[in-house]
């Protein structure tokens, strides 16, 4: 059975750091793309990173580049997310997905396994 849970979210002030991290279980998904979603409140979930398979590639959505990074560790199933220079509008409840594919896409609908979820609160 396979598991996504999404590890280390919190309340953080605004300029500040957090580091997510997402632990698959039930296969090995080292040659697919994983990434973070978020979702705030009455908003639509959106894509925020992915990573391809091997980890040369990534995609970041305009609002993060540059102050987020994304990165795995194929050995341990793991995924993360370091988050610097938080703002309020990141805000948002932080979910780890996986698409059987092994090119980074930001559609919601490419991607087959989804974590609970871990909430992120920045405040100003």
């Amino acid at each position: 059975q396979v598991q996504l849970v999404e590890i280390g979210g919190g309340l953080v002030q605004a300029g500040g750091s957090l580091r997510l991290s997402c632990a698959a279980s039930g296969r090995s998904f080292g040659s697919y793309v994983m990434a973070w979603f978020r979702q705030a409140p009455g908003k639509e979930r959106e894509f925020v990173a992915g990573i391809s398979g091997g980890g040369q590639d990534s995609v970041y959505a305009d609002s993060v580049k540059g102050r987020f990074t994304i990165s795995r560790n194929n050995a341990a199933n793991m995924l993360f997310l370091r988050m610097n220079d938080l703002k309020p509008v990141d805000t948002a409840v932080y979910y780890c997905a996986v698409d059987n594919e092994v090119h980074v896409r930001r559609t919601l609908d490419s991607y087959d396994y989804w974590g609970q979820g871990t909430q992120v609160t920045v405040s100003s």
